[in-house]
């Protein structure tokens, strides 16, 4: 018979009330390389399960005055983990019977024979082992329902996971901060769909893509006549998200006077419409998102105090791309595929030159401006790999001299070398001036005629071609 395979290092508590057997048994693992604790009653094997992990309990029935059955019943209760193998000398067919009820994963008869103690064993931790393994990916999708569209396993990205799984079943209001582009949208509607509110609407607005006046009627409604054009009563949207989840983005635009009334429903869930009377009372669970500083905001005295630590009550803070570069590649090739499925384009992948040049970039519009890169490149892609000639000028900015100025012959000259450094340097400059020449020149010490040469030897004369 071939040895079974020995899964060394896994940790066997042997139970039996033979001193000499227990011993023998004892050593007699070791040697094969398990780590092995004896124990002849309950109390002692109690001590063991609780203080080691064990992988597999050995436990004789008979155990002078206790009986192994306890034994099994407090691993079943306390420590389902462990397999339990129970032996005896006395076996019947009730008695495997019973055992296999009580939770036993196999019966053993007495005297043991090497090999079939060792297949026995085996057995018990490989299916420990599918166990962990399905139960480990129980949890990986529990934790990725409604988080479908958030993808990165970055240690940032972790937290925020730990914190949407806190509170998404609270009423406790979120405010995500971030820099744009960074997917707070995404993550308000995964606490939304995490949260027991994920089958009554979630009503999304921007605050600042309305005026003072339209931004009130929209989120509160308004009655037929209280302003020109409103020629019928409106439910808002605090109404329509009663009973689940409304995400406010851009709060930080917010007037004086919205505020005011944002404070009211946070505080006590009521409000009135806009010309109207009457107080409409809603269950509506609140997040909030801003790209600003906020404590800032407060400082300058363009946002509320007390609206500002009402709404502070859990802050997620979105990590930008460029704090996320293990994401990288991971995104890129995630909105790859979206895209390549939408369009029905076959591209298997990236070259080595667009890799370099998308995980060095710094991504200051961060998830949205990547996803964008990654739409254009399947849309104009030539080949069946994405290259540089496929991704923005941007991007291939960011590479070294010797990644990006290589001469035909592959050899590279310094005037080549030099030119991806400068150019980058002037495109900086050239946008934090808003394109202003004269600025630039100036910023970077040269006069402006030598400037304009630069910029058209180096393709930055024309800000629409450059800027993506």
């Amino acid at each position: 018979m071939k040895r079974p395979e020995i899964h060394e290092h896994a940790k066997i508590l042997v139970v039996d009330d033979d001193q000499q057997l227990l011993e023998s048994m004892g050593n007699w693992l070791n040697d094969l390389g398990y780590q092995t604790f004896l124990a002849q009653d309950f109390a002692s094997a109690g001590k063991f399960l609780s203080s080691e992990s064990i992988d597999v309990a050995l436990v004789d029935v008979r155990l002078g005055t206790e009986d192994g059955f306890e034994i099994l019943k407090h691993c079943r209760q306390h420590f389902p983990n462990t397999q339990v193998l129970l032996m005896t000398g006395y076996a019947t067919i009730n008695t495997g019977i019973d055992a296999i009820r009580a939770g036993a994963f196999d019966l053993l008869t007495k005297p043991l024979i090497d090999e079939e103690l060792l297949i026995s064993i085996n057995r018990a931790l490989s299916q420990r082992q599918v166990m962990q393994e399905n139960h480990q990916l129980k949890v990986q999708l529990d934790r990725r329902f409604g988080m479908e569209n958030v993808v990165g396993s970055n240690a940032h990205m972790e937290k925020i996971y730990d914190v949407v799984d806190s509170v998404a079943d609270t009423r406790a209001t979120v405010l995500i901060t971030g820099e744009s582009g960074t997917g707070k949208s995404l993550i308000a509607r995964a606490i939304h769909q995490r949260s027991d509110r994920r089958e009554a609407p979630f009503v999304e607005i921007a605050c600042g893509a309305l005026p003072e006046n339209l931004l009130e009627s929209e989120l509160f409604g308004h009655v037929a006549g209280s302003f020109t054009g409103a020629v019928s009563n409106k439910q808002g949207k605090f109404k329509l998200a009663d009973g689940g989840t409304i995400f406010l983005d851009e709060i930080g635009t917010a007037s004086p006077s919205l505020q005011v009334k944002l404070l009211r429903v946070l505080q006590d869930l009521e409000f009135e419409q806009v010309g109207g009377a009457e107080t409409h009372k809603v269950n509506t669970r609140v997040i909030l998102a801003t790209n600003e500083d906020l404590s800032a905001a407060v400082a300058e005295g363009r946002f509320r105090e007390d609206l500002f630590y009402r709404i502070n009550v859990i802050n997620l803070p979105l990590p930008p791309l460029r704090q996320r570069q293990d994401d990288v590649m991971t995104l890129a090739e995630h909105f790859l595929s979206k895209y390549c499925s939408e369009t029905g384009r076959s591209i298997l992948g990236f070259d080595t030159a667009a890799a370099r040049a998308i995980q060095n970039y710094a991504w200051p519009g961060n998830v949205r401006e990547l996803q964008n890169v990654m739409e254009r490149a399947v849309l104009l892609g030539k080949s069946n790999r994405i290259t540089l000639d496929d991704l923005p000028t941007s991007l291939t900015d960011c590479l070294s001299p010797v990644q990006s100025a290589v001469s035909p012959s592959g050899k590279q000259t310094l005037k080549e070398a030099m030119m991806g450094p400068e150019r980058q340097i002037i495109l900086q400059v050239l946008r934090e001036k808003n394109w202003n020449r004269s600025e630039t020149a100036d910023q970077l010490g040269v006069n402006r005629t030598t400037l304009y040469k630069k910029m058209k030897r180096l393709g930055l004369d024309q800000p629409n071609l450059v800027a993506f």
